[in-house]
């Protein structure tokens, strides 16, 4: 059950920084390498930034300036991957106390209940991540394949696959953790009853009065008759 906890923690902790590092990132979707080889430029496009580079190394970056003109998905993704990233960090704080090997918690039914805790929000945070990775993909696609779509068109980001991996790592800690509570409340534990303490004499009483052995009376066997 220890080494589960801790494959949970590690899978957990690593998807909750790659859900950070997706979330941060500008490369959400950039532009397709069959238009970027005439103009030598390409545009990288993320939840909070706008970049543009070109082949002579220059790298310019712009952001968002206002809410309300950023497109409806966009917004939706944003509110998904902050709540992933929320659920996430939190859902680490909470494994640490679920641990077996921490000294906080309580008792181990109470730790049992922690790491249960614990795996459900990372699941939680997986299934955000999942579904913010997912609307913003699906948005790319269906403008890509679309032949009536006569706007600029984009492929899939480095920052999409970074969510997917994180979201499947903090799905997959989580049901480990959810599982730690079964392994836990199967395995039985040993009772040990205490009878107290008991004294010699009665120990001895106690085995000389099992034994069915009858002695002879100690004022016969020294008579007068034995040394005849």
């Amino acid at each position: 059950m220890f080494r589960a906890q801790i494959s949970a923690l590690v899978c957990g902790v690593g998807g909750f920084g790659a859900l950070v590092a997706a979330t941060t990132s500008n490369e959400w979707r950039v532009t397709t390498r069959a238009s970027s080889v005439i103009t030598a430029t390409w545009v990288y496009q993320g939840l909070w930034m706008n970049c543009a580079g070109n082949a002579l190394g220059s790298f310019q970056c712009r952001p968002h300036f206002t809410i309300f003109q950023v497109q409806g998905y966009i917004q939706a993704c944003r509110g998904l991957m902050i709540a992933a990233v929320s659920l996430g960090f939190f859902g680490s704080i909470i494994a640490l106390f679920g641990m077996k090997c921490t000294k906080v918690g309580g008792s181990e039914k109470a730790k049992a209940k922690i790491a249960c805790l614990a795996g459900v929000v990372f699941i939680l945070s997986g299934l955000c991540s999942m579904t913010g990775c997912s609307l913003y993909a699906n948005k790319i696609t269906t403008e890509f394949f679309d032949p009536l779509f006569i706007d600029q068109k984009y492929e899939l980001g480095a920052a999409l696959f970074i969510g997917w991996s994180g979201a499947s790592l903090c799905i997959i800690g989580g049901v480990i953790f959810c599982f730690s509570i079964y392994d836990n409340n199967k395995t039985p534990r040993m009772g040990y009853a205490y009878n107290g303490a008991t004294s010699v004499m009665s120990s001895r009483a106690k085995y000389h009065g099992g034994e069915n052995v009858k002695t002879a009376n100690p004022s016969k066997q020294f008579d007068k008759n034995a040394y005849v």
